[in-house]
């Protein structure tokens, strides 16, 4: 009896011996099978992945590591913004304008008290066959649903939200890739005197790949920098003349604001720029400040040739500040004032950090050379 717990003990370890056994053969037959039937570790090292490619190039790309577990033909690699049918999808329409060599889309951050507006820029736009998709920055979305083209348009809503952290959000450029163009508009812009399709004519016509519609000087109310004003004289404007020593603008310079240069108000992209474009936009910088200074370097050759000002498709730039402002019509309560100061240093002290960002970004790519730089 003295030696019985002794050969417990000693059956006890064998049984455990044989349990560890058992479970690192299980463990390797279930690595063998994983193996063969082609999953991926989750700290497997990413160091393979294709590079960005920010080209104009949009024929089909070999398969990535993301999808070879699929069968080539299968895979659908862009997408775009047009609605689908439920049923009946024969009877289903093309988008493209017989009459029209563009497809266009037409984006914008959209509060209720600038439906009018919307309204008159929507319908030009739907007119032409080109895709609308409202970005709701005060969550009213219902207040658009007796508009008539409101069914054929695109609606996305988050709360007090810029059209550039929607951009990024939702304006891909594999979702992108059908369009030829993007419009990325204000909602305060008035379009009397704009025809999209004009206006696309001419930027393919001049060969440029950025560009803004001129501003009306006369109605236009909020207007920061010369080179946005309509010129009277001309079809398209790519630089001003200003001997200020502030600016200093004449056929010598090189960039903006000067020449090479829009405003973010109401940006137009070719496909080639957005892709581009969307890379630059910084997922954290809401506010979009300073981009305009760098958009430029997305203009796929010289800057000075192909970004321009067109002024013969023109707009009113309104300047009505919706987005963390008071609703129009209502007194300006004290606490909208509050929002607009913070908003006003919020974007400031975001156009100093994508400045570091940059400067950091030349500096540590040392194979990156500049353009631009004389």
């Amino acid at each position: 009896m003295k030696h019985q717990p002794r050969r417990c003990g000693v059956v006890a370890a064998v049984v455990a011996l044989v349990l560890l056994a058992c479970l690192q053969i299980q463990y390797h037959h279930l690595k063998v099978d994983l193996g063969k039937a082609g999953f991926a570790s989750s700290t497997q090292d990413n160091s393979n992945r294709n590079p960005i490619h920010l080209g104009t190039s949009t024929s089909s790309k070999p398969a990535t590591a993301t999808t070879n577990s699929l069968p080539r033909g299968i895979v659908e690699r862009h997408s775009d913004m047009y609605l689908r049918p439920l049923w009946d999808d024969s009877a289903a329409t093309t988008h493209k304008n017989k009459h029209d060599d563009h497809n266009a889309l037409l984006a914008m951050a959209v509060g209720i008290s600038q439906i009018k507006n919307v309204d008159t820029m929507a319908r030009k736009f739907l007119k032409e066959n080109y895709a609308v998709m409202l970005f709701h920055y005060d969550g009213n979305v219902d207040g658009w649903r007796h508009l008539e083209w409101s069914d054929k348009a695109i609606h996305i809503l988050a709360h007090n939200q810029t059209k550039w952290w929607f951009a990024k959000r939702f304006l891909h450029p594999d979702v992108m890739a059908i369009y030829d163009f993007i419009f990325l508009w204000d909602e305060d812009l008035g379009v009397e005197n704009f025809n999209p399709r004009r206006y696309l004519d001419i930027m393919v016509s001049e060969g440029l790949e950025i560009t803004q519609p001129a501003l009306d000087p006369d109605l236009s109310t909020d207007i920061h920098h010369r080179i946005t004003i309509r010129n009277k004289m001309t079809k398209v404007h790519r630089r001003i003349y200003d001997n200020r020593p502030s600016m200093n603008c004449s056929d010598e310079s090189k960039g903006p604001p000067c020449t090479g240069w829009v405003e973010g108000m109401a940006p137009v992209f070719s496909r080639a720029a957005w892709n581009c474009v969307w890379h630059l936009i910084q997922n954290d910088l809401i506010h979009g400040w300073g981009l305009d200074m760098k958009l430029g370097y997305c203009a796929q050759g010289d800057r000075t040739e192909k970004v321009g000002v067109i002024d013969s498709e023109y707009v009113v730039h309104q300047g009505i500040p919706s987005l963390g402002g008071p609703s129009r019509g209502r007194k300006t309560p004290r606490r909208s004032l509050d929002l607009r100061t913070h908003i006003r240093r919020q974007s400031s002290a975001e156009l100093e950090k994508f400045k570091e960002r940059w400067n950091r970004a030349v500096r540590e790519d040392e194979g990156w050379r500049d353009p631009f730089e004389s």
